[in-house]
């Protein structure tokens, strides 16, 4: 195995580990506020598109086995069923999408700083959508606007900072780490 594989092994598992005790980081209310938002970033940021995705990937396989690596250390595929699961899930596609625009045009920190946000609003897209239809499913008839109003608006602004705190610091570590090489 290459060198470079296995640091990028190394470091993809731990910032697996970043984002469960982001996720345990939590201010309890109906939706948790944590500081998971800003493991998933620092991933992509620190990582890159390719690894930081695959690091999200095994950290939704590792919490859907049951290893309490989700907020309030919860695990277990009914969290990622459940009405707040939409959200887990649209990390992934933020990942997908923060992968794509870096593979297409590079990992530049301008695309960075436009490609967090972008997959920011994905990820409430997704899982707001997924939380209506969840609530929907239990009998509780939760509209789109008033999802939006409980699990996203009181997050934004906080979300925003530490997208901004983890494309700051992932720029940083990479390229204190790339000197090091």
């Amino acid at each position: 195995m290459k060198h470079g594989t296995v640091r990028n092994l190394v470091r993809t598992a731990v910032m697996v580990a970043v984002m469960a005790v982001c996720a345990w980081i939590t201010i309890p209310g109906p939706v948790p506020f944590t500081l998971q938002v800003f493991g998933i970033a620092a991933a992509f940021c620190f990582l890159g598109g390719k690894y930081g995705t695959i690091a999200v990937v095994v950290y939704l396989l590792v919490g859907s086995v049951g290893a309490p690596v989700f907020s309030g250390f919860k695990g277990g595929f009914g969290v990622l069923a459940g009405p707040t699961g939409g959200y887990l899930w649209g990390f992934l596609l933020m990942g997908f999408l923060y992968w794509g625009g870096t593979a297409l045009f590079g990992e530049k920190r301008w695309l960075q700083a436009v490609l967090l946000p972008l997959g920011l609003l994905l990820c409430y897209l997704t899982g707001t959508l997924w939380f209506v239809h969840v609530t929907g499913a239990a009998g509780k008839d939760v509209t789109f606007g008033a999802a939006l109003g409980m699990c996203v608006l009181p997050f934004v602004l906080p979300d925003l900072i530490k997208l901004y705190l983890a494309w700051a610091l992932g720029g940083f570590l990479r390229k204190r780490l790339e000197k090091g090489n």
